[in-house]
């Protein structure tokens, strides 16, 4: 939980030159065992970063139930236009922003991958719910996440024994559900070592460009992570790795005035045309194209 949560009121600090805003989750204050990685509130309880217009990143994930309002909620590549009632489902270390917002309101479920210990293959279906991360909810699927939205914040203001295990309880049953509703499964379950994976690789490092750093970084041999992920995943951790690399490079096109030379240092490449040549090869279009091209819109 180190670096993902601090104290109510911390202000954020602002982001080196060419970074974006890191926001982490407020928790009050108090020894270790009393902090709990957790909020939900409304978008006014939670407060105005909660519905920030400008591209910023979580260390924690972040569930929305809009239930009001009209604009468009940008994550990552992609416009989603707001058509309450909206599901939304924000991963560690995507990038999203509120964009030309009114009369916003609905609920804010907030919570660290600390949260999950009791169901750790949540934060797997998560950071895949997140791959498309909205959703027009019919009536009686509106109806099913309302409640457990109350059920939650109920649980979370009464405090009451046992309120933790209530609501990782509540928090596993809300993330099933809205599989469901996407039509995503649940994974299967996956090793600690496929998990810690797949933890890193949806917050990019500087310096983690490799199988083999990841490997390190987990404690683990290449061939071992290899293997653990394929498990897992059915796919390979070089693929995934590749796929990482990318994404985090398109997030820097999109979301900020860096050069592509820039570009290819925050992703690890040390030569711009090696660069070049790794993104056309993987999206089919050169940095330059990518980033005139802009944003996917979904209407």
């Amino acid at each position: 939980m180190r670096g993902t949560t601090v104290p109510p009121g911390t202000p954020c600090p602002a982001p080196p030159p060419g970074e974006l805003p890191m926001h982490r989750l407020e928790v009050p204050a108090g020894p270790p065992e009393g902090v709990l990685p957790f909020a939900v509130g409304t978008f006014d309880t939670i407060g105005p970063l909660s519905r920030a217009d400008f591209p910023h990143r979580h260390t924690f994930h972040e569930i929305v139930h809009v239930t009001g309002g009209t604009g468009t909620h940008v994550v990552d590549l992609a416009r989603w236009p707001l058509r309450p009632p909206n599901l939304g489902i924000i991963a560690p270390g995507q990038v999203h922003q509120w964009a030309g917002v009114r009369g916003l309101t609905g609920h804010v479920v907030l919570f660290t991958d600390d949260f999950l210990l009791d169901h750790p293959a949540d934060g797997a279906l998560l950071r895949r719910l997140s791959e498309r991360p909205w959703l027009e909810l019919d009536a009686r699927a509106d109806a099913v996440v309302t409640r457990l939205i109350a059920d939650l914040e109920d649980e979370f203001r009464r405090a009451e024994d046992g309120a933790e295990s209530v609501l990782r309880a509540l928090v596993h049953v809300l993330v099933v559900r809205a599989g469901r509703l996407l039509g995503t499964p649940p994974p299967a379950p996956a090793g600690a070592v496929a998990a810690g994976f797949a933890r890193l690789a949806s917050r990019p490092e500087p310096g983690l460009w490799s199988v083999r750093a990841y490997a390190d970084r987990l404690g683990v041999t290449p061939g071992h992570l290899t293997e653990a992920v394929k498990t897992a995943t059915g796919r390979t951790a070089a693929q995934l790795v590749r796929e990482a690399r990318i994404r985090e490079a398109q997030r820097f096109l999109l979301r900020t005035d860096l050069t592509v030379r820039q570009v290819a240092r925050r992703t690890g490449f040390a030569d711009p045309a090696y660069f070049c040549r790794f993104f056309r090869r993987e999206t089919g279009v050169s940095p330059g194209e990518f980033r005139r091209g802009g944003e996917n819109h979904h209407d």
